[in-house]
C-alpha cells in the first residue's frame, strides 16, 4: 500500500509516466492476490496496467503488468499474449517468463510451464521462486530425480535470500516445501513455523503452511491452517481444489466444509 501511495504521487506529477501506471497495476494486483481478493483492487490493476500499455506501447513492464492484471482475471489467452509481447521486447525480463509460467500451469500446461520455469531461473539464477515451484510440476510428472534437483538448487538460493533478510517469510514458507519434498519434514515444519510467526494472519503463508503440514502428512494441523487461510481471504479456490499438496486432505469431511467457505 506504500508503494501504491508512492506511484500515485509519480502520476500527479507526470501522469503519462508509464511505468507508474504499471506500478499501480502490480501493486494492485498483489493487494488483490494477498489482501482477500477485493474487487477495487482488480479492477485497479485492470485499468492501470491498459493506461500504462497505450502511455508506452513498446514497454515489456507494461506489457507484463497487463499480463498479470489478465490472469488473475482468468483471461489466460490473453495473459500469454501479453507476456509474449513482453518477452518480444525484453528477453531478460524475469517477470515475464515467471508469471507466464504460471499462467501454463493453470491453464493445464505443465510442459510448458517447466520450460517457462527453467528460462525464468535462467535469466534470475538468485531467484529461488521458479525452481521451488518447477518441482511441484516434476513432481506430478514422476520426474522425480529433476524434481529434487531443483527443490536443492531453489533451496540453497532461499537459504541465502535469509541470510540477507531473515524476516522474508515467503522464501521460509517456499524453502520449507521444497526441505519437506525431500524428506526433511521436521526442519521444513520448522520454516514452516518460523514463516507463520512472521506474518501470522496472512492467508497466503496460511495456505502455503497448510500445503507443507500436508505434504507432512499433519492432516489436522493442515486442514486447520486451509481453513483460517481461507478465513483470512484466500480467494484461491481453484488452487485449494487442485494442488497436488493438498492430496490427502480431501477425503477428510472436513476439506469440504472448507470448500463452502469460498463466495459463490
Amino acid at each position: 500500500e506504500f508503494a501504491l501511495r508512492m506511484f500515485a504521487q509519480a502520476i500527479e506529477r507526470d501522469p503519462e509516466f508509464a511505468r507508474a501506471h504499471a506500478g499501480v497495476a502490480d501493486c494492485a494486483s498483489f493487494l488483490y492476490m494477498h489482501g482477500g481478493g477485493h474487487e477495487e483492487h482488480l479492477e485497479q490493476a485492470d485499468q492501470a496496467s491498459q493506461l500504462a500499455l497505450q502511455l508506452e506501447p513498446e514497454s515489456a513492464e507494461a506489457y507484463t503488468s497487463r499480463g498479470v492484471a489478465l490472469s488473475l482475471k482468468r483471461e489466460y489467452e490473453q495473459a500469454a499474449r501479453a507476456f509474449e509481447g513482453a518477452i518480444q521486447r525484453d528477453p531478460r525480463l524475469f517477470e515475464a517468463y515467471y508469471f507466464q509460467a504460471r499462467v501454463a500451469f493453470a491453464s493445464g500446461n505443465p510442459e510448458k510451464a517447466i520450460a517457462l520455469y527453467e528460462k525464468a531461473s535462467q535469466v534470475n539464477p538468485h531467484d529461488y521462486q521458479a525452481p521451488l515451484l518447477v518441482a511441484q510440476i516434476y513432481e506430478d510428472l514422476g520426474r522425480r530425480e529433476e524434481a529434487n534437483a531443483s527443490r536443492r538448487r531453489g533451496i540453497e538460493i532461499a537459504e541465502a535470500r535469509l541470510k540477507l533478510n531473515p524476516d522474508d517469510s515467503r522464501a521460509r514458507y517456499m524453502g520449507a516445501n521444497g526441505l519437506v519434498g525431500l524428506g526433511k519434514c521436521e526442519q521444513g515444519l520448522e520454516w514452516a513455523r518460523q514463516a507463520l510467526a512472521i506474518d501470522p494472519g496472512e492467508s497466503m503463508v496460511l495456505y502455503n503452511v497448510a500445503c507443507i503440514q500436508s505434504l507432512a502428512g499433519r492432516v489436522d494441523e493442515a486442514l486447520d491452517s486451509l481453513e483460517k487461510a481461507v478465513r483470512n481471504g484466500l480467494i484461491h479456490k481453484d488452487w485449494v481444489e487442485h494442488d497436488s499438496n493438498l492430496d490427502i486432505l480431501r477425503s477428510d469431511p472436513r476439506y469440504a466444509g472448507i470448500l463452502k467457505l469460498f463466495p459463490n
